[in-house]
């Protein structure tokens, strides 16, 4: 029939280090954590038991990549580690990091005979109905060295540079980005 155990699929699991468990003293088989829907217990092949028992300190965070695979015939999962980090704490975890969002708006006579004023107040008034305008620095700059497309103006994300993108598109991916589903976002 094969073996008993079928491979679901990998999981990441973040929580706080409740302590080890195993059938004997000083015999751990497993480490216990802290979920937010529960308590979970986790298997730790022997090459980690070693290491863990004495860099883990209760109530730590830490996050867990292992294997989680089903009992066919007890119809039970079991999770199986193959690498447990220890995050490194925060101070004010609840406080979101300060945003790296700029949109930077030509308001050199080029840019503003074109439109400059109206796109810069357009975006305002976007990011305004959608509650994005305190979360964005919004920069009124000189010439950007690109008269022929004006008017112009730069979203930067990050790292990340837009140009000539319509002020609905700059929500929409300011909104992405700071809900940390951008492929740019920091922490992503």
């Amino acid at each position: 029939m094969g073996d008993k155990f079928l491979t679901l699929s990998e999981f990441n699991l973040e929580g706080n280090f409740l302590g080890f468990v195993g059938n004997k003293p000083k015999k751990i088989k497993y480490l216990s954590l802290a979920i937010p829907s529960g308590d979970v217990l986790v298997k730790l092949p022997k090459k980690l038991r070693g290491s863990l028992s004495s860099a883990l300190e209760i109530g730590e965070q830490i996050n867990i990549y292992g294997i989680c695979k089903l009992n066919r015939y007890k119809g039970t999962i079991k999770l199986k580690a193959y690498q447990v980090t220890a995050l490194a704490p925060t101070p004010n975890q609840s406080l979101p990091a300060p945003s790296s969002a700029k949109i930077m708006v030509c308001q050199k006579s080029g840019c503003v005979k074109r439109g400059g004023k109206g796109l810069l107040s357009e975006l305002e008034k976007t990011l305004c109905d959608r509650g994005l305008l305190d979360k964005v620095t919004i920069e009124q700059t000189g010439c950007q060295k690109r008269c022929s497309s004006a008017p112009n103006c730069v979203l930067m994300l990050g790292k990340k540079k837009y140009k000539k993108i319509h002020p609905e598109a700059i929500a929409s991916l300011l909104e992405n980005y700071l809900t940390g589903d951008h492929p740019c976002h920091p922490e992503a």
